[in-house]
């Protein structure tokens, strides 16, 4: 830190545009205090009432395999940060690639103006922010090592290929086989006016395999994701042979499944990545993102009735290994747990910083974006519908005829809850049992609607990753719920 830069002096305006500092440019450290602290009390004299500054690195690379040959890997490096200014409850946001005092000092100016803010004149004095002791999180759990135990390129392709390779061993009627593996590692800090001073380091990975089958008419497509943040082995751990077998027997029994009915049935959905449904049909309802737009049909349920008395639902970033885990959110505020439904009624929406200021419901360590690029937004971490009192043959035994959704597949979301999935893998329920596969059925429903028709829930709750698309782009959430019955929606088929 320069010796103009001690707490007891002041500096001015027209000092602080001669400064130059050196940042460890590697890493975000201790070094960066100055030229933050500098620059957020520049920000708050020219009128702000809150700045944030967030720095990110990050390395992504993605390697394909389809059937015996690698047929892509793609790598990218980033670099930048991005400044957020607020001035009453109205915001800006501005990002850049440069990363020098002159670069972020610019960016903030940008901010400043668009809000209508100026610096004050050459001569005024500028206080710096007194920034919180290093919230280091990286450090605590020796997240720096993470990138170097991570696997090869090399590595990465002769794994994929095995997975192809065992993929034909235990499949039938094969057409095409395809393994796929990212990697994302993240380095972040947030520096913020209000004294926040937090880095971390995120490692996120995934595996997934696709298994297209055809004999004659016939075909079916499944796929399978597994995902993990933490575990620098992940991919060379990875149990390929499993996955592998469980993708095949999947696409086997679909292969010559009948076409479903149309019509409205009790339906029983499989645990794993059958909650997506709530992720997407309820979860964004409980955003405070939809609570300022309006869009949301319980906005002002707090408190009230929104589902079955049997059903609880929480999201946090606590589990391990989970896709949506997080040690701080991107405002820098500690993760934790979030109980969004107790018993059927709705007790908390998820809030980001801003959705704080403009809704009046407290923050909840939600505040998420894909990059530097983004401002942060209310967003789901793990989103799961809790274990209930039933066991699974109960919920079966309660349906004479009806449809069992093992395998959900892609779908849409309307604004306000109304929804359309489609199910990869699906079986006719007949007297309590399982009698035969079933192909072509679509979920339909509305999510306040659906929601007061969840009656059962199994004890065998599973969680699995996702990707979410939002106002902050694109990032990594866990899906999750136990086996539950849902007593009537309507089936889209033939």
């Amino acid at each position: 830190m320069p010796a103009a830069m001690t707490p007891d002096k002041l500096l001015s305006t027209q000092e602080i545009t001669q400064l130059h500092y050196d940042a460890t440019r590697d890493r975000f450290d201790e070094s960066w205090r100055g030229p933050l602290s500098t620059l957020l009390g520049l920000g708050r004299s020219a009128g702000a009432d809150f700045v944030e500054f967030f720095l990110e690195r990050n390395q992504y690379i993605s390697c394909m395999a389809e059937d015996d040959a690698i047929t892509g890997i793609s790598p990218r490096l980033v670099t930048g940060a991005g400044v957020r200014v607020f001035k009453g409850k109205a915001d800006c946001y501005v990002s850049t690639n440069n990363l020098t005092f002159t670069g972020l000092r610019s960016a903030l100016e940008k901010a400043l103006s668009i809000m209508g803010l100026f610096l004050p004149g050459p001569t005024a004095s500028v206080p710096e922010t007194n920034l919180e002791l290093l919230r280091n999180y990286a450090a605590a759990k020796n997240k720096d090592a993470w990138l170097d135990g991570c696997s090869s390129m090399q590595e990465m392709g002769d794994v994929l290929l095995s997975a192809n390779a065992a993929i034909a061993k235990v499949g039938s009627h094969v057409q095409a086989r395809r393994a796929g593996y990212f990697r994302d590692w993240q380095e972040i800090l947030v520096a913020a006016s209000d004294g926040t001073f937090a880095r971390d380091i995120r490692l996120t990975q995934s595996v997934s395999c696709n298994l297209l089958c055809a004999d004659g008419d016939h075909r079916s497509s499944i796929g399978q994701r597994l995902g993990d943040t933490s575990d620098p082995a992940f991919l060379r751990t990875w149990d390929y042979g499993t996955t592998a077998e469980e993708v095949a027997e999947s696409a086997g029994k679909m292969l010559y499944a009948e076409y479903v009915e149309s019509g409205n049935y009790p339906v029983i959905m499989a645990n794993h990545f059958g909650g997506v449904i709530f992720h997407e049909a309820c979860g964004h309802l409980l955003e405070t993102t939809q609570i300022e737009r309006g869009t949301t049909p319980f906005i002002d349920k707090k408190g009230e009735k929104i589902a079955h008395e049997n059903l609880t639902a929480w999201d946090e970033g606590l589990s391990d290994d989970a896709f949506g885990t997080l040690d701080m959110d991107d405002e820098g505020m500690p993760t934790q747990r979030t109980l969004l439904i107790e018993n059927g009624i709705l007790k908390n929406f998820l809030s980001d910083r801003a959705g704080s200021m403009r809704t009046g419901h407290p923050r909840t360590g939600s505040g998420r974006r894909q990059g530097y690029t983004y401002a942060a937004a209310s967003r789901m971490r793990n989103t799961y519908i809790a274990p209930g009192d039933f066991s699974v043959d109960e919920l079966f035994g309660s349906v004479e005829k009806g449809i069992y959704c093992k395998k959900m597949g892609g779908g849409s979301v309307g604004p306000t809850g109304q929804f359309n999935f489609g199910v990869d893998e699906a079986y006719l329920i007949e007297n309590g049992e399982i009698t035969k596969p079933l192909k072509g059925a679509t979920l339909i429903g509305e999510a306040k609607e659906i929601m007061q028709r969840i009656s059962m829930c199994s004890e065998d709750i599973s969680l699995a990753p996702g990707f979410c698309g939002s106002i902050s782009g694109s990032v990594y959430v866990t899906v999750g719920q136990p086996h539950l019955k849902v007593d009537s929606i309507t089936v889209g088929g033939r």
